[in-house]
């Protein structure tokens, strides 16, 4: 008698699942950067098919959907490293940043013809925004030239004349602070408003919001810093039609939505209406009309959606199925949206005020996945000595089997990138790959994570590669505690700063039995003397001031402390990253190479910081699945890429 699908027996990892690495990469994209214009949606989508050639979607009503980019063209911006803010839609045009050579475009909606509006040169520009009474396009610039001396990028926000000749001059509004975004017109065109900070601050550590006044050709007569300063990071400062000017800070702890001019919040509450700007162009409200503004803010590791009388203050959380938004703008009582519930994949999303309803316009994947095999995040706060820390627990679960009576699972847990940021409970297939083959997760907002606080995310001030560290192990424990994982088989993996958590709790504590680095930072000297200008003082708050603290940089690199590293690890590094070098995976394999430490290292010639290609994402996943199986002597039902792993027997 033949047991049906639903009983068969297999032991955790060996699970045969329907997720498939391929899915990953087939049918499925990464949207951003969603915008309305006019009655009509856009948005980009990276496409990991097509080597993550990112494109511009158009969505019209009465049109219905299109790509607005020829191939194999592709917008990005490459400002900070991280871009974003890297096309506007304004009229019957659009203005973008080509991948390829940094310039920006204007591009024709009918006729579909790219036209550079800026030399060639090493510039990098985001943030655009056009002044329509002046004929002129406002934009963030970072200047290259510098650097190829030795020095650092220069930035300024510039205006262009469309009118003008290309070689044209553009003209300096702003400049002098190592870092700009977010430039805005006041709705009488007499004001500009932006924001700026200085090394060795972050966005999320102090930023001043500025406001130039301007005469009647456009130049700047005087700029004043109207909020922000030490110690309070502002957000997203955006114009009310009326011309009022709002914005996000933290002054109370909380990321919170002010008015200029008010001491209080428009609403004061222990939630964060902000996230760490990482990129260009982030936005978390803006205004139906007159009176009302959309809004989302995240609580408890939950994202929510609300209204809010901006005369008031009376407000309205709206009831709706998704975990994770970003990317909100709005436009005349309509507002589109990127956003994921705990079993439905990230989509672009419109909202109509009138009616209230919510629609999906687009997901980022068309592969028709039942819900019930998804792993449904659990939100849990687990205490690690003193501290209170949080995170999303995902049991294993495949509906078509079950594990041997007794066996406990292999744990994963993972460290999200930053470290300044935070997970989410919205579905993440890469996830699901995991716990859908019988793998338990954790995903861990460790200390120094957004989302809970000013004060939460400041645990991490000196103290990055111990306090991180104590929170992963001390999740992981927590679980074993709980009869919820296997103490055998705790496996960590990260990327990028991540990563860096993942090789430090490697190699300084015992907790773990293996783990994974994605272009994960083995040596944090050579991160604070070859990064880029964005990340260059990063550190001088998360370790110490560089080099006066250079001790205490050489103490914290696991590099300089392999000998203490005795379990397997496999490394994935793209060769072109500029964010965190090869030759940092390249030192930590080679020394554990010599030591006999199981290890393999895993390399994509072609990418950079993060992995865009369908070939380099499925390989990831698959070669990591393999590491593990062979590891610990689980089967796969599938054979795997076929990786090394040196020094196994």
């Amino acid at each position: 008698m033949s047991e049906s699908p639903a009983d068969q027996i297999a032991p955790y990892g060996s699970w045969k699942s329907a997720i498939r690495a391929e899915l990953l990469v087939e049918g499925s994209v990464r949207l951003s950067e969603a915008s309305l214009v006019d009655g009509c949606c856009y948005w980009l989508e990276s496409r990991p098919a097509e080597k993550g050639r990112s494109v511009l979607v158009q969505f019209c009503p009465q049109r219905g959907r299109r790509d607005l980019l020829p191939a194999p063209l592709s917008i990005r911006s490459k400002a900070h490293e991280y871009g974003g803010a890297s096309y506007l839609v304004c009229g019957n045009s659009v203005f973008f940043v080509l991948a390829e050579d940094q310039r920006i475009y204007r591009m024709d909606l009918e006729k579909l013809v790219p036209e550079a509006i800026t030399v060639e040169g090493d510039f990098r520009y985001a943030d655009l925004f056009v002044d329509r009474v002046r004929q002129r396009l406002i934009c963030v610039q970072e200047d290259h030239a510098a650097a190829e001396t030795g020095g650092e990028a220069r930035a300024r926000i510039l205006s262009i004349d469309l009118q003008a000749p290309l070689d044209s001059s553009p003209q300096i509004l702003a400049e002098g602070a190592d870092f700009y975004s977010n430039p805005s017109l006041s709705p009488n065109s007499g004001r500009l408003s932006f924001l700026r900070w200085h090394h060795p601050n972050m966005p999320w550590d102090a930023t001043e919001l500025c406001l130039a006044e301007l005469d009647k050709a456009g130049t700047v007569l005087a700029t004043t810093v109207v909020a922000g300063g030490d110690n309070e990071s502002i957000f997203q400062p955006q114009w009310s039609p009326e011309g009022e000017l709002f914005y996000v800070s933290d002054r109370n702890n909380w990321w919170n939505i002010y008015r200029m001019g008010h001491d209080e919040p428009l609403w004061d509450k222990h939630a964060e209406f902000a996230t760490p700007q990482w990129v260009f162009g982030m936005s978390t409200y803006g205004f139906l009309n007159s009176d009302e503004m959309l809004c989302t803010f995240t609580e408890e590791g939950r994202w929510h959606l609300a209204r809010i009388d901006i005369h008031s203050g009376e407000h309205r959380v709206i009831e709706q199925p998704f975990s994770d938004i970003e990317s909100l703008r709005c436009e005349s009582h309509r507002a589109v949206m990127i956003a994921a519930g705990a079993d439905s994949f990230p989509a672009v999303v419109t909202y109509d005020n009138h009616s209230g309803t919510l629609e999906i316009i687009a997901s980022s994947n068309s592969n028709p996945l039942p819900e019930a095999v998804f792993s449904l995040a659990q939100e849990i706060e687990f205490p690690a000595g003193e501290r209170h820390v949080y995170g999303f627990y995902y049991p294993p679960h495949n509906p078509q089997f079950t594990a041997p009576a007794g066996e406990k699972p292999p744990l994963i847990v993972f460290s999200h990138g930053g470290p300044t940021g935070a997970t989410s409970a919205g579905l993440n297939l890469k996830i699901q790959y995991w716990t859908s083959r019988g793998f338990a997760i954790l995903d861990v907002n460790y200390s120094g994570s957004t989302g809970y606080g000013r004060d939460y995310r400041e645990r991490l001030t000196d103290s990055w590669g111990i306090t991180d560290v104590e929170d992963v192990c001390a999740g992981a424990e927590y679980l074993v505690a709980k009869g919820l994982a296997d103490p055998d088989r705790l496996l960590i993996k990260g990327g990028s700063a991540g990563g860096y958590t993942v090789l430090a709790a490697l190699t300084y504590h015992n907790t773990f039995k293996a783990g994974a680095s994605h272009y994960g930072i083995g040596d944090l000297t050579t991160l604070a003397r070859d990064t880029h200008k964005f990340e260059s003082r990063y550190l001088d708050k998360l370790v110490g001031s560089w080099p006066d603290s250079e001790h205490i940089y050489r103490a914290r690199s696991p590099i300089n402390h392999v000998e203490q590293l005795d379990c397997p690890v496999i490394f994935f590094q793209g060769l072109e990253d500029k964010v965190v070098p090869p030759n940092q995976a390249q030192t930590m394999v080679d020394a554990l190479k010599r030591r006999g430490i199981p290890v393999a290292y895993i390399t994509f010639a072609n990418e950079g910081h993060g992995f865009r290609s369908g070939d380099s994402i499925k390989l990831a996943l698959e070669g990591e699945l393999e590491f593990y199986s062979r590891i610990f002597k689980f089967p796969l039902p599938e054979p795997g890429p076929g990786i090394t792993i040196e020094n196994l027997d």
